[in-house]
Parts: structure tokens; sequence; C-alpha cells
């Protein structure tokens, strides 16, 4: 009988991805965090504030720009947050029952 070469069970490696100019893979980034604008709604809890977020969408039937408002519990470490800012939340851990966001930025203050 004649011998065989001896199977492997392991596959070949692939070749890396190539890098782009700044160094970084083309890959696709995973896991990227959800961040929207909003307008904070209340801010009398102890490190959470209410933020009302307004997007326009097109009514799938009727071609009509309606207004979607949320509601979304953000925590607001310092407590410097007031009725009226304007901020930008990212999306997080859960915190609580309800708050799944936390504060990025203050883009502009109420008057």
């Amino acid at each position: 009988m004649a011998e065989q070469a001896p199977m492997t069970d392991q596959a070949p490696e692939p070749a890396p991805a190539p890098a782009s100019a700044d160094g970084a893979s083309q890959s696709p980034e995973r896991n990227r965090r959800k961040t929207r604008e909003g307008v904070v709604a209340s801010a009398s809890m102890d490190r959470t504030a209410v933020i009302v977020i307004t997007e326009q969408v097109r009514h799938r039937r009727y071609n009509k720009t309606v207004r979607r408002h949320k509601r979304l519990y953000v925590h607001d470490e310092d407590n410097d947050l007031r009725v009226g800012d304007r901020v930008r939340i990212a999306e997080t851990r859960p915190l609580s029952k309800l708050k799944r966001w936390r504060l990025v930025q203050i883009l502009e203050r109420a008057r």
C-alpha cells in the first residue's frame, strides 16, 4: 500500500485585511452605539433626565411628513442639565429599569 500525506483538521489561515491609508482595517465597525440629539423635557430626578427626541418621517401610505416623539431616560452624572437644553446622548448598557442612554455633550444651553 502506498502511504498518503497526513490530513490536517485546520483550515488555512485567511490573509489579513489590507490597511487603508490611515492604518485602520477596511472591515466595517461592529457594535456601533447609537447616538441621538434631543431636548431636555425633565431634569427633576437625581442623576437622570428625560430627553425628547423628535424625528420626521414620511407616512408609508400617504407620503405626508409626520413628527414622531420619543422620551428617553438619560444618565446625567453631574446633575447639570436643565429643561430646554439641547444635548447629544449615546446608547449604553442598562443602568436601571428604564435608563439605557448616557449624556455625551451639551450642545446648547436653554435661555
